[in-house]
């Protein structure tokens, strides 16, 4: 999370003036009209729908590997057992006001799943009387800080569990909320920010005096080292394209704002300039790894959600004189992007090896050490880390540099964008089972493996208090990647290791109060500064549960490789041996 704080006057009052971002409820009577009931199936014949066709779909899916036909047997009869039940960890959950009745059948959810709901519902952010987020925790015995503001990554995982359990309206107008948000103007000190800039987050203010509410956003001006989150536009195109995919309501995304919306975002990502590379250069702390890690460059988190949001983009403009513009340089970018990651991004043995004997200081286009990264540089972990079989995309590429770390989120996401090929996908599978007491231990999931220490994490984080050895993001567990670990495993044919991973967390999380992450080599201690009852810990877990029971749910955040845009592979002489 950022340091964002929002300074109140002594007398409580604070004046929408005084804050440079602030949406006046009475300028968002425009968009008022756009808060109407999505066009949507009904839950019931949509899920009767899904249910009938998501083992079938699951089971003929070419991503399925061959070498998976135990796990897929075992999955087929969970399914089915499911589809008879009728039961989920979703539906039918109480809603706000109200509760509906449980009755016992085959498949009975997890304990903890109702107590998961209530936390998830008590931290809803009404604004004008409409639930417009989730804050990021409920822990009052810590300063607030700005976990009582509603953050758009955090969001995601919440409002795929709403989506899930068939309540569309709080993400509608957390989307409309967040683009009237992107349309305001952005400035640190005097220097302007894109256009297209979506907040990291924002909160809502009352005024007991007027009984007015507004809304105020931060767009990095308040954030810890004052950097711009550049994943916010990504995650707000991904969370619209899951909305129309769940509702089937497609009127949101063809409204002019969302498409001039999604241009802004695009327009900030497609410029030209400079790059010899099609991936984007970015500073430390622009994603969820807000704070200094050493990701500066060309981290791959920010690449495959990048990724991701073009494939969705693709999906979601509209066929007209300006959005046929956009498809074009999105197609072309797609091609170099998903060339350049798997090529240069990707390690199994094989590319150890032969990154181990690199020669350096080639000249031409015939050099094989393109980047000219250094041998000696590789790490002596990774020579342990590695195991004959598996593979994954490591955390940045760039001249003379090679982040070599073990990154989950980014992982995972290049799974579900389909920017890994189906091999590269089972191989990061195969990773995480052979090195699961590493990359999992005690409590899913490590956000980044292995830690920086000693000198290096002096150099690298710059002695950060927070990010010591296997704490927060220097190593530490966060049960909200569960979500992205089960979803990974379901389009991977692979469930039987996010059921393992959920049964983890399980184990701990309720007891412990929804810690925002655990800290120590396995992840057995509560971390030394995580809030409790944070939300997204909760939705997460929520989320991974709902897509076990209920695979046809992986729609929502999955996306199959397009042929239109799927490049030849083939490397050129100067990168092969």
């Amino acid at each position: 999370m950022s340091g964002t704080s929002v300074e109140v006057p002594q007398n409580g009052n604070i004046s929408p003036l005084d804050v440079p971002y602030a949406l006046d409820e009475t300028e968002d009577s425009d968009f008022s009209k756009l808060l109407d009931k999505p066009r949507t199936l009904t839950l019931e014949n949509r899920q009767r729908s899904l249910d009938e066709r998501s083992l079938h779909d699951f089971l003929t899916s070419p991503r399925v590997s061959t070498k998976n036909a135990d796990n897929i047997s075992r999955l087929a009869d969970h399914l089915e057992n499911i589809v008879c039940s009728g039961r989920r960890s979703g539906i039918n959950t109480p809603r706000s006001g109200f509760s509906t009745p449980r009755s016992r059948s085959s498949f009975e959810p997890h304990p903890i799943v109702g107590e998961a709901w209530d936390a998830l519902r008590r931290s809803l952010v009404h604004f004008r009387g409409q639930p417009v987020g989730t804050i990021a925790a409920l822990d009052s015995s810590e300063e607030k800080c700005n976990y009582d503001q509603v953050f758009v990554r955090d969001f995601v995982p919440s409002a795929l569990a709403f989506l899930m359990n068939g309540e569309p309206e709080i993400v509608k107008n957390f989307l409309l909320k967040t683009l009237r948000l992107q349309s305001w103007e952005k400035k640190i000190d005097r220097f302007q920010l894109g256009e297209g800039v979506m907040p990291a987050s924002f909160k809502v203010f009352h005024d007991p005096v007027r009984n007015h509410e507004t809304l105020i956003a931060d767009f990095g001006e308040s954030a810890i080292g004052r950097v711009a989150p550049i994943d916010s536009g990504f995650w707000w195109i991904i969370l619209l394209r899951a909305y129309t995919k769940s509702t089937g309501d497609t009127s949101l995304a063809e409204m002019p704002d969302c498409q001039k919306g999604m241009r802004l975002i695009l327009s900030l990502c497609l410029s030209e300039g400079f790059d010899t590379f099609p991936t984007l250069l970015c500073s430390d702390g622009c994603c969820m790894i807000d704070r200094r890690m050493g990701v500066y460059g060309y981290p791959l988190e920010i690449q495959a959600l990048f990724f991701m949001a073009l494939k969705c983009a693709l999906v979601l403009l509209k066929q007209d004189v300006e959005g046929k513009e956009f498809i074009e340089r999105i197609v072309t970018r797609l091609n170099a992007l998903s060339f350049h990651m798997r090529s240069y991004y990707w390690m199994d043995f094989k590319q150890l090896n032969d990154i181990y004997r690199y020669k350096t200081e080639e000249y031409s286009h015939t050099a094989v050490n393109k980047f000219n990264v250094m041998p000696d540089s590789l790490p002596e972990w990774v020579f342990d880390f590695l195991p004959n079989r598996g593979g994954y995309f490591i955390g940045n590429v760039s001249p003379a540099k090679m982040d070599i770390r073990w990154f989950c989120l980014g992982n995972c996401i290049a799974i579900l964008s389909s920017m890994a090929t189906a091999e590269q996908s089972t191989a990061i599978m195969d990773l995480i089972e052979a090195r699961w007491e590493e990359l999992v231990g005690e409590m899913p999931l490590k956000v980044c493996y292995p830690a920086i220490e000693s000198h290096d994490w002096r150099i690298v984080t710059g002695c950060d208090p927070k990010n010591t050895r296997w704490s927060y993001h220097n190593g530490g567990s966060w049960p909200v990647l569960i979500w992205l670990l089960t979803a990974a495993c379901i389009k991977t044919g692979r469930p039987l290791i996010a059921r393992r991973a959920i049964e983890l967390a399980e184990s701990r999380l309720l007891k412990d109060n929804w810690p925002e992450y655990y800290d120590g080599k396995q992840g057995r201690y509560i971390g030394k500064q995580a809030r409790k009852c944070q939300t997204w810990s909760i939705a997460g877990y929520l989320v991974a549960k709902m897509m076990l029971e209920d695979p046809s749910h992986l729609g929502m955040i999955s996306l199959e490789e397009d042929k239109q845009t799927k490049p030849v592979m083939r490397r050129s002489a100067s990168w092969t041996t």
